[in-house]
Formats: structure tokens, C-alpha cells, sequence
């Protein structure tokens, strides 16, 4: 299956959406999309992975690369789930104590 991945901004937060898996084929296409965003000077990012069937190691890892790059200039990573599927991976692998996950876009922005 195919990555589908877009953009938004809600307030000050860059929102990334999601669609697909994520496997070590699409993690690329993803890690690029992010970098991309983070060399722009995104710094408060949203991911929204509701739309994502799978993800495996691979993604995990983007999705850690991409918070350490973040709290290295001070910016900030909301993971947005409410999938019970994809709470599951971040439970069984410790990652819900690494982010801040949440099942919907803050409203205050």
C-alpha cells in the first residue's frame, strides 16, 4: 500500500497527515517529507497517524529521529491516535512514555 501524505496547519501546530503503512519501503518517503518540514523551520509538527494501517520498527524510528531532531531546537512533537491498532504499537514497545500522544489535535493550537 501506498503513503499518502499531506499538510495543514492548525494555529501555530504543522499537522501531518498519515495515510498507509509504514514499513521500511515507505519510511523513506516519510523521513524525507518530515526532514523537509524540519529544514523549512517547523518546529511545533503534529503527526496524525489515524489514516495508517500498519507501521513496523522502521516507521517507529522515523517517528523517534524526528522528535530528537525537534527537541534539539526546542520544538515540540504531538503524536495524534486514537486507533486502538496503532495505541497498541506505541503501548507494547514503551513509546507512549516517549510521546506525547493524543487522540485528537490540541484546540488551543
Amino acid at each position: 500500500m501506498d503513503l499518502i501524505l499531506s499538510t495543514a496547519t492548525a494555529g501555530e501546530l504543522t499537522v501531518v497527515s498519515v495515510t498507509g503503512e509504514i514499513d521500511m519501503y515507505t519510511a523513506p518517503q516519510l523521513r524525507g517529507y518530515l526532514t523537509e518540514l524540519l529544514a523549512e523551520g517547523v518546529t511545533r509538527l503534529a503527526i496524525d497517524v489515524n489514516g495508517v494501517d500498519f507501521c513496523d520498527s522502521t516507521g517507529l524510528g522515523v517517528f523517534i529521529g524526528t522528535l530528537r531532531r525537534l527537541r534539539e531546537v526546542g520544538g515540540s512533537l504531538i503524536i495524534v491516535c486514537a486507533r486502538e491498532q496503532m495505541l497498541k504499537i506505541f503501548q507494547l514497545t514503551g513509546l507512549q512514555k516517549v510521546f506525547d500522544i493524543r487522540p485528537q489535535l490540541p484546540t488551543d493550537g
